[in-house]
């Protein structure tokens, strides 16, 4: 839920930059190696939704890495809010990449999350935030 409302926002906004953390290629490709266990994906599914994933953190995102700046904060994180440790690696790359920006003059980042704890902690912190799943409707273009 939430892909076509993704779809939508990246193609009307002009030349999004999409930030992530390195880390997201191992949950995205663990979540890929769960459903090929489970047998909900082929061998072949796997490789091409690996693949795919893989070219579009290549082309598409800024992919930014877990420096020991970003592990420190996402420790602190951890104390702060009920995360998970990826969760918090994300929201601590966030608040980075937020940073940087905010350096450069260029407008707030926009977190995007599924994960409403995850929502809440990035808010707390003060990102402006948007949840996929808040627009569903958009999965049906």
């Amino acid at each position: 839920m939430g892909s076509g409302w993704v779809r939508a926002l990246t193609a009307v906004v002009r030349l999004p930059v999409l930030f992530t953390s390195r880390m997201t290629l191992t949950e995205v490709i663990s979540a890929f190696a769960r459903r090929l266990r489970e047998g909900s994906l082929t061998a072949d599914e796997f490789a091409t939704a690996r693949d795919a994933f893989r070219g579009d953190c290549l082309n598409g995102y800024q992919i930014m890495p877990p420096t020991v700046t970003v592990v420190d904060l996402a420790c602190v994180l951890l104390e702060r809010h009920p995360l998970r440790a990826y969760d918090a690696t994300h929201l601590a790359t966030a608040l980075t990449a937020q940073q940087f920006l905010a350096t450069g003059g260029y407008p707030a980042l926009v977190f995007l999350s599924a994960d409403d704890r995850l929502i809440r902690a990035a808010s707390a912190e003060g990102l402006v935030t948007d949840n996929p799943n808040q627009h569903p409707w958009l999965d049906q273009v």
